[in-house]
């Protein structure tokens, strides 16, 4: 376990820099190549709602079987790098989900709290830490709170506080940092920074959202892209299909990258 724990010590100084860590979601074996090519690219992200539609799957409801053995081709493909894995909400034990992660080259997760009771998603928290322990692997989890995501009608305000409790206790807990998905502005950003710790927020990369250096200003650890990159993908095949079925041809800057 020596490399894969060096791998995880990586990826948590990654975090631990003053430089925002960017990591571009990839689904699949030749998306992760692709990336992982990238001299920029120091770490891989990988995203679940991406990989489940890979396989036909809604996301939150592809089989861990299934999404492990795609993370672990992922794994493969990209040799030295240090890879987070999307684990959904830990499809229903999270301990055991991430020793299986670990299992196939994993370092790294995001693994999502559903705003389950409070107690409950530290307990998981708490499971998945001990389970990369027991495993020889420092894990570094990237704890996500969907108190925006998820909370409904509610005012911002409750969700930006319920957002600061939970992941000030998944930090108590052991998570490295703490993923809070929604479009956040620089107001609530600072907020939830100023609530957790510089170095301590992950966040996405909507459209319409702050820039990653005006994130990293502001002191947040980490962006990502979830399944909006698959998704400028497959605008581009669209475009391509339309441009070909109208007499158009490949064009001629298209590299080969399989």
């Amino acid at each position: 376990m020596t490399e894969q724990s060096d791998k995880a010590t990586t990826l948590a100084q990654l975090h631990a820099a003053p430089e925002i860590l960017r990591v571009v979601n990839v689904w699949d074996a030749v998306s992760a190549k692709a990336v992982a090519e990238l001299p920029e690219t120091k770490a891989i992200a990988t995203a679940g709602h991406s990989i489940a539609a890979t396989f036909g799957y809604p996301d939150g409801e592809i089989p861990l079987d299934i999404a492990l053995d795609m993370i672990g081709r992922i794994v493969t493909a990209v040799g030295d790098l240090p890879v987070s894995a999307d684990l959904d909400a830990g499809f229903g034990n999270p301990g055991e989900t991430v020793r299986r992660a670990i299992g196939v080259g994993v370092v790294g997760a995001n693994v999502e709290d559903r705003l389950a009771p409070l107690t409950d998603s530290v307990a998981a928290v708490e499971a998945i830490i001990a389970a990369g322990a027991a495993e020889g692997v420092p894990f570094v989890l990237n704890a996500r709170t969907d108190a925006f995501v998820r909370g409904g009608g509610r005012p911002a305000e409750e969700s930006l506080a319920d957002a600061i409790e939970r992941g000030r206790a998944y930090l108590g807990a052991g998570a490295t940092t703490v993923f809070v998905p929604g479009l956040l502005d620089a107001d609530t950003t600072r907020a939830l920074v100023d609530g957790l710790g510089v170095g301590k927020l992950s966040v996405i990369g909507f459209p319409g959202a702050l820039t990653a250096a005006e994130y990293e200003a502001l002191g947040v650890a980490r962006i990502s892209y979830g399944p909006l990159t698959q998704r400028v993908a497959l605008t581009a095949l669209q475009d391509l299909a339309t441009d070909l079925y109208a007499d158009g041809a490949i064009p001629e800057s298209t590299r080969a990258l399989n």
